[in-house]
């Protein structure tokens, strides 16, 4: 097949998306299908050789029309090719396939409110929201996309964010299709994995015995990083540790500037047990030094980082508003960590991360992580996908 992707910047360097799309034209161009890729910029070094690119002009514009300038632009050139189908993974509209990784607007800016513990402050935002005309914006584009002339198939990765469209836009179900997240394992490749460890925790201060929880992320308010600092000092104040102070470091990845939540841990007298440690440009290196993975969050629609977690074996703390969690075995004797009902109880995620301490506890996790993450494939992902790419080129030929 002759399919094109649409996405304004891809750079595999920064995760997410722009990684999956990366592995994903790898294996479509490992079958021999055409590949195009229309954007505004993109790495070819970090992509697979033997895309078509095709430069989508940028200008400034400001925050809340720059999606419509884009997403205008992108139909008006995908036009000019003969594809057989075309898929959109953001704010675009008019392609045969969307596949929102990020969820609906709609659903991430109701539980964008949920992160403000304080209920007047979270009502407070709800008003501000109301006047934020990015918000707005968003909200009307999106509407575009699923209620255009000819309704696309809907490709999600997780039932929630599926209910999502089911509650908010009355999707009917049969356009859309549940497609599970998946990575590439071959980028966590364990034969150095000690040396990655022990080098990866002498470069942040860490010592070879403590426990090690991650926490990795670009939006440290939306993922949980304020409740997992307050759950850290909930931990270090638990009756066991009277007296003791437990070989324990939190490890923060991701987002360079952090000095809010820095001067939060001081508050908390908790500075000395969290390293925030910025930009990881080898995430396979936080992976290998930690022990378990703490990802208390407010909304993400499948969680990457989790996926990721999994692969290489680490148990798993996370919350029932991920879409990832839907994968875990949380309530059976098999089960990969723990999901928590509400990110802001600092009581329930404290008594999480004592849990991990138990090295016979985090054994018995990680055998569940590497087996859960063993039964959805990457391979298995690509299939499902390439079946309603294929659905979506019937029907463009059909009509």
């Amino acid at each position: 097949m002759n399919i094109a992707f649409c996405y304004e910047s891809v750079l595999p360097a920064r995760g997410g998306c722009e990684t999956y799309i990366a592995d994903l034209a790898r294996r479509l161009l490992a079958d021999r299908h055409e590949v195009h890729l229309y954007a505004c910029r993109w790495d070819e070094q970090a992509l697979p050789a033997g895309i078509h690119y095709h430069q989508i002009p940028t200008s400034w514009a400001p925050r809340f029309l720059k999606p419509w300038r884009f997403g205008k632009r992108c139909l008006e050139a995908i036009s000019q090719g003969n594809h057989d189908a075309t898929i959109g993974f953001d704010k675009t509209w008019g392609q045969d396939v969307l596949y929102p990784q990020g969820g609906l607007h709609v659903a991430s800016a109701e539980h964008n409110l949920r992160k403000h513990y304080n209920p007047l402050v979270r009502r407070l935002a709800g008003v501000i929201k109301w006047f934020d005309a990015a918000h707005w914006s968003y909200s009307l584009l999106e509407r575009k996309q699923y209620f255009g002339q000819h309704a696309p198939l809907i490709v999600v990765n997780s039932f929630m964010v599926r209910d999502h469209f089911l509650r908010h836009y009355h999707t009917p179900p049969g356009q859309i299709h549940v497609v599970r997240s998946s990575i590439d394992p071959q980028r966590f490749p364990e034969q150095d994995r000690l040396k990655c460890r022990l080098h990866c925790r002498e470069q942040y201060g860490i010592a070879a015995h403590e426990v090690v929880g991650l926490f990795a992320a670009m939006n440290y308010h939306l993922k949980g990083l304020e409740p997992l600092l307050y759950a850290t000092q909930r931990l270090l104040q638990r009756p066991e540790f009277a007296g003791v102070t437990p070989a324990f470091r939190l490890l923060v990845v991701g987002k360079p500037e952090a000095r809010a939540y820095e001067r939060l841990a001081n508050r908390l007298g908790i500075r000395d047990f969290v390293r925030f440690v910025g930009y990881c440009p080898e995430m396979r290196n936080a992976y290998f030094a930690s022990d378990f993975l703490a990802h208390p969050t407010f909304y993400d629609p499948c969680s990457l980082v989790v996926l990721e977690a999994l692969a290489c074996g680490l148990p798993i703390i996370t919350t029932r508003f991920n879409g990832a969690s839907e994968l875990m075995h949380a309530a059976s004797p098999q089960q990969e960590g723990y999901v928590l009902s509400d990110p802001h109880d600092h009581h329930e995620l404290g008594w999480c991360l004592a849990q991990m301490l138990d090295p016979a506890r985090r054994h018995a996790f990680a055998l569940a992580a590497r087996r859960t993450a063993m039964q959805w494939t990457f391979e298995q992902h690509y299939r499902q996908l390439l079946g309603v790419l294929s659905e979506a080129a019937q029907r463009k030929q059909a009509a």
